[in-house]
């Protein structure tokens, strides 16, 4: 008679493994991907004076000279050309502001205090409204997560939930003159008011849950001054509309506002936003957001200073714009094709949109 051996589960399985989240979240990081988009661009990783200055100052520029064209002209076809030529300008002026969160402070001299006060002032919004937060957007616990102050799960959201959050845009002018013009001076002698109006209305971001912790030391420095430039502005043309004319103020909202919504379509195609709340890989964080290369021809105009490559600014935070579609020329012919890497890239923004719109209509 042969005797066995009776053996428990316990001996005769593998050790359970942690069950992944579903989606994205769940996508384990590509470390040739990772590694080739480090390794292969450390050369052009430095933020170039001799490109930001110009771009900056003649966007700018053209922005205001347009704005001044808007306002002056008495042909309403040519004021309203002259409208949308100062909005696309002024768009990519005020988009620097996204690489002011990246680059060191000491990187580009001046750069900061030269884009506050010829730009984030004037259209109030100072970089103080996006430094400190952004970043959170790109923390590796972050990214998706109900922590995030730049996330919604916009594609598990009802169809209506889109246009919502694209025509709320068009508020922002307003409720920016309101912030600085009233509730910061209030918010001097009434202090419960100026908490709530720190944690509720003082960042460029979507997450409604999110509450905005007080500033500290050099930056809470920097929030002051930045926060007088903007009430004495905001104040000012205020007085000037109410004792001269209120035509240059409504449609310099009115172009704000324009600019606000092209930002908000570019927003909205930034990710896929398909994360259901939990943490992901530097790799699912990737595939959730989106490049837009060549051959797209609009989309400098849509999403300028380097955010077509929305994705490879998720791998690569600190790349200068400039830099971006040389890193990604040179991250697709390493990788090839058939990588990882090419799941982030999308033909344009109607796809995408569309995309979007079809993830809201399914069932859940």
């Amino acid at each position: 008679m042969i005797a066995t051996e009776t053996l428990s589960p316990l001996a005769t399985s593998a050790p359970a493994q942690p069950a992944l989240p579903k989606g994205l979240a769940g996508t384990p990081d590509d470390k040739d991907m990772l590694r080739a988009a480090v390794e292969l661009t450390r050369d052009i990783a430095t933020a170039r004076a001799a490109i930001y200055w110009p771009d900056m100052l003649l966007s700018a520029t053209l922005g205001y000279a347009a704005l001044a064209g808007a306002i002056l002209m008495e042909n309403p076809v040519y004021a309203a050309l002259s409208g949308v030529v100062s909005a696309l300008a002024l768009y990519r002026a005020l988009l620097f502001i996204h690489e002011l969160t990246h680059i060191h402070k000491t990187a580009l001299p001046g750069f900061r205090f030269a884009w506050n006060l010829l730009v984030g002032i004037p259209m109030l919004i100072p970089s103080l409204m996006y430094e400190g937060v952004h970043t959170l957007h790109h923390a590796r616990t972050r990214y998706g997560t109900a922590d995030d102050p730049e996330y919604l799960p916009l594609a598990l959201m009802k169809p209506w939930s889109l246009p919502v959050f694209v025509i709320t845009a068009l508020l922002l002018p307003i409720g920016l003159l309101v912030r600085f013009a009233l509730l910061v001076p209030l918010g001097v002698i009434v202090p419960p008011l100026r908490r709530l109006v720190w944690e509720r209305a003082s960042s460029l971001s979507i997450n409604p849950d999110f509450r905005r912790r007080p500033p500290e030391g050099d930056f809470a420095r920097m929030v002051f001054w930045q926060e007088l430039g903007a009430s004495a502005w905001a104040i000012f043309v205020l007085w000037w509309s109410a004792t001269h004319s209120w035509r240059p103020l409504l449609i310099g909202l009115a172009v704000l506002s324009l600019t606000a919504l092209l930002n908000q379509i570019r927003t909205l195609v930034a990710h896929l936003w398909e994360n259901e709340g939990e943490a992901m890989t530097v790799t699912g964080q990737y595939l959730d957001s989106v490049n837009v290369p060549p051959p797209a021809l609009l989309a400098p105009l849509w999403a300028p200073v380097g955010l077509r490559y929305h994705a490879l600014h998720h791998l690569l935070p600190s790349m200068p714009y400039h830099s971006l579609d040389e890193a990604h020329r040179r991250i697709t012919a390493h990788l090839g094709l058939g990588s990882t890497y090419q799941k982030s890239n999308y033909p344009g923004l109607v796809p995408l949109v569309g995309r979007l719109a079809r993830s809201t209509m399914m069932p859940r």
